[in-house]
């Protein structure tokens, strides 16, 4: 199974308590990492839990997600090696956004910079 069909496979639910622990050992909060999710997705508090609790696919959270955020274009760098920029499969792009920002999050980098 290649990483695109792994990021198909995957649930938001499975990921989320990565993307908080992540956070958290860096002395960030769960508080932050939703916020920086519900700015990507468009989602609020409610929906974000929502989505949680059902379990959803990478796929299902981010076809359902209101609005992705119109600066996401914005989010540059690489994850894994790969340039987030440059992947063209839209889903896998939506995840590896998510996973910079988290990952901007847990290296101290202000909410308002991340917020592009």
């Amino acid at each position: 199974m290649n990483s695109v069909d792994r990021i198909y496979a995957l649930t938001f639910a499975r990921v989320y308590p990565m993307y908080v622990q992540k956070a958290e050992r860096k002395n960030r909060t769960q508080q932050d990492v939703d916020k920086l999710i519900c700015w990507l997705t468009g989602y609020d508090k409610t929906a974000l839990e929502q989505q949680i609790a059902k379990q959803s696919s990478f796929e299902t959270f981010f076809a359902e997600a209101p609005q992705l955020h119109p600066n996401c274009q914005l989010i540059k760098g690489a994850i894994c090696g790969i340039r987030v920029e440059e992947i063209e499969d839209n889903l896998v792009q939506n995840v590896r956004y998510l996973d910079k920002i988290i990952d901007e999050l847990a290296k101290g980098k202000a909410m308002e910079k991340i917020m592009r």
